[in-house]
This record gives structure tokens, C-alpha cells and sequence, in this order.
């Protein structure tokens, strides 16, 4: 009996044991479910968060690009029309009769390699004489009666207009037909 009895206690034990065994298992299941389903939400929701950064950081290296591309033009423009003015004086200085020659070559040089800078840079006159108005390019200061050109016909340009690419630097200033 003596043996008996040690094997019928480890039997008795492990038959008690067994039913709480079944009971914490049971009741772990559930929590083991959820776990997993909460763990796959939080890492749908870390993706999620991943995909929206990346996304928030693709458009800020696009538009840091793009400011990068426009500081060049910017810069051009706002130095040429800083100039303009300084042009538009020496072109009405070379309006003016000179009687020594060599005095207008050198000036005509001049004018030349100004307006080639200017070509350079990309800066083009916008064109005036003879065209239709195009209030996107240009201002009207004055309306007249002409029957020389026809309606909204640009008649006479007071000051040139110059634009870089589809950018109007300074819209030409210009009196127009009716």
C-alpha cells in the first residue's frame, strides 16, 4: 500500500490539476485571440502612419524642389528689373543726333552686349508696335482715335515690356487704337 499510495496521490494531483489546467487554457484562448487581432490592428495602424509620413515627405522634397527650381528665375527677374530703368535711359540717350561717330559705335556696342546679357538670361521684349492689346501683357495708358490701325491695335509704345519665359517682368507700356 505504501507504494500504492504515492501513485494514487500523483494520480489524484494530476487528475485536480488537469480540469484547472483546462480552465486557465480556456480562459487564456480569448486573451490569446484578442492579442493577435490587437497586435494586427496596431500594425495596420503603424503602416498606416508609415505610408501617411512617407507621403507627407515625398510632397515636402517636391516642393522643396520647386521652390529650389523658381529661386534662379526669381532672382533674375527681380535683378533685370532692377535695370530696366538704367536701359530704358540709355535708349533714349541713343535716341538723341550725335554728331561723333566713333562716340555712337562705341554706344551702339554697348546697347548690343547689353541687350545680348539680356538674351542670355532668357529676357525677351514682349512685342507691342502693330499688335493686338493683350492686357496680359500689356498696360494701356491711353486711348486713341486712329483710323490708321484697327481697333485695340497698339499704336505707340511708351516704354518696352519685358517678360522672362511666360513671367512678365514689367508689361510694356502703350497707348492703343479705338
Amino acid at each position: 500500500m505504501g507504494k500504492n499510495d504515492p501513485e494514487k496521490k500523483a494520480k489524484q494531483e494530476a487528475e485536480a490539476n488537469t480540469p484547472e489546467k483546462e480552465e486557465k487554457t480556456a480562459a487564456q484562448e480569448p486573451e490569446a485571440e484578442t492579442k493577435p487581432s490587437a497586435l494586427e490592428e496596431e500594425n495596420a495602424q503603424l503602416k498606416d502612419k508609415l505610408l501617411r509620413t512617407l507621403a507627407e515627405y515625398d510632397n515636402f522634397r517636391k516642393r522643396s524642389q520647386k521652390e529650389k527650381e523658381s529661386i534662379y528665375p526669381d532672382a533674375v527677374a527681380d535683378t533685370v528689373q532692377n535695370f530696366l530703368p538704367v536701359l530704358d535711359n540709355f535708349e533714349r540717350a541713343m535716341a538723341f543726333e550725335c554728331t561723333d561717330e566713333e562716340f555712337r559705335k562705341g554706344m551702339d556696342l554697348i546697347q548690343k552686349a547689353f541687350n545680348e546679357a539680356l538674351t542670355k538670361l532668357g529676357i525677351e521684349e514682349i512685342p507691342a508696335l502693330g499688335q493686338a492689346f493683350d492686357p496680359n501683357l500689356h498696360s494701356a495708358v491711353m486711348h486713341v482715335e486712329d483710323e490708321n490701325f484697327a481697333e485695340n491695335t497698339i499704336c505707340e509704345v511708351f516704354q518696352k515690356g519685358y517678360k522672362l519665359g511666360d513671367r512678365v517682368i514689367r508689361f510694356a507700356m502703350v497707348k492703343v487704337a479705338n
